[in-house]
């Protein structure tokens, strides 16, 4: 088994293991993805931002996309690229899911903005998940207006977009009944969007002439628009596969999002790794097992090769509060070699092994039968006690 020390303590070096990792590749990817196995523990952030750090400096990245709202991740790369705004207001308005508020995400955002103010092509920050959240899905308002503005809003809109509060009642998850979804307003809303990113798709060489960067975002909020209408309207239907169809919107928006990403260059990608993964996710929810195409699956199918998934797995944590792995699961295996490690997925024997079995539900484990869809595995034997 080829391993690489990953060097996971803060002033670690990860360089080295992440260079052999992408010299045993066959070509050089478009997206280099990173996974963690649960959200809120500051070891693998922090592991990602020196990872993104080596990229940028010996690989030629030009991009970091992390599972945060797409147009909240618009105020971060205003402010890395071109220092609009101030610092607090911009780790409190361009975040989401409170990823914002942990020291991980202040020094990647710090690092990225001294960064561009001494080089003369910037780095750019995306947040690549929709406006999304557990319990509900956000208003379309600033998608839609945004939208129509830059061509110069042909429709009139404000009095079909409701007020905020309707679109984001969190009672709406568990009863369909209270979404605006059916609503007349949002299927003319439906139509108008569609036309309106008509109308962007055929001026594309004006609109790509006086801006790229603004055609580029026109087009995030037209894929966002949509996909926010069309959760909207999935969440007033009341069916067995509603859960499954709207896990399905936002990873098919997070797709999308990646693709047009990668127009910038290179990109190193950090999320979930339920949503980076080759096979179907899947979760249980409301009642129910849910089953949807992840992300990864959906641009991995597209790019072959040119996407490149690393897991991460952990052994023991305090917080979560995770004890050490069983044996016969391939945690456990990998927590029998020594220290924290990046190796090949290839190396690694998951014959006869079991998926680790635990009682909290914001961990996730590795599935053994997904590692020969995966690239490359991280593990750290032992996360410690940090805190945002």
């Amino acid at each position: 088994m080829i391993v690489q020390d990953i060097g996971v303590a803060l002033d670690g070096d990860v360089g080295p293991a992440v260079d052999a990792f992408l010299g045993s590749l066959a070509g050089d990817p478009r997206i280099l993805a990173l996974g963690e196995p649960t959200h809120h523990v500051e070891t693998f952030p922090l592991l990602r931002n020196q990872i993104f750090q080596h990229l940028v400096e010996h690989h030629g990245y030009r991009s970091i996309a992390i599972e945060s709202g797409c147009l909240a991740g618009l105020v971060v790369n205003s402010y890395v690229v071109d220092g609009i705004g101030s610092f607090e207001d911009v780790m409190r308005d361009g975040f989401s899911h409170e990823f914002g508020k942990f020291e991980s995400s202040r020094a990647l955002v710090r690092w990225m903005r001294e960064y561009n103010e001494n080089h003369p092509e910037p780095i750019r920050f995306f947040g690549f998940d929709g406006p999304f959240e557990v319990a509900y899905a956000e208003s379309p308002r600033q998608a839609i207006t945004e939208l129509n503005a830059y061509l110069g809003s042909p429709y009139t809109v404000d009095s079909l977009l409701f007020e905020d509060e309707r679109w984001t009642n969190p009672e709406v998850i568990m009863d369909p009944t209270k979404s605006v979804g059916s609503s007349d307003e949002v299927k003319q809303l439906r139509l108008i969007v569609d036309h309106l990113r008509g109308r962007l798709t055929e001026q594309t060489p004006q609109l790509v002439a006086l801006s790229r960067d603004d055609w580029w975002r026109a087009r995030l909020f037209g894929r966002t628009a949509t996909a926010l209408l069309r959760y909207h309207e999935g969440m007033a239907v009341d069916s067995p596969d509603r859960i499954s169809y709207l896990l399905g919107i936002r990873d098919g928006l997070m797709a999308e999002n990646l693709k047009a990403i990668t127009e910038y260059g290179k990109t190193f990608v950090f999320a979930h790794n339920s949503h980076l993964q080759r096979r179907k996710s899947s979760m249980n929810f409301a009642g129910a097992h849910q089953e949807w195409w992840s992300a990864g699956a959906i641009v991995s199918a597209e790019l072959r090769e040119e996407y490149v998934f690393i897991a991460t797995a952990m052994g023991t944590a305090p917080n979560p509060n995770i004890g050490a792995p069983q044996p016969g699961t391939l945690e456990g295996v990998l927590d029998a070699l020594p220290g924290d490690y990046l190796l090949n997925s290839a190396d690694v024997d998951v014959t006869g092994l079991e998926r680790r079995k635990t009682d909290n539900f914001a961990y996730a484990p590795l599935d053994p039968t997904h590692v020969r869809e995966t690239d490359g595995i991280v593990f750290i034997k032992t996360v410690p006690q940090l805190y945002g």
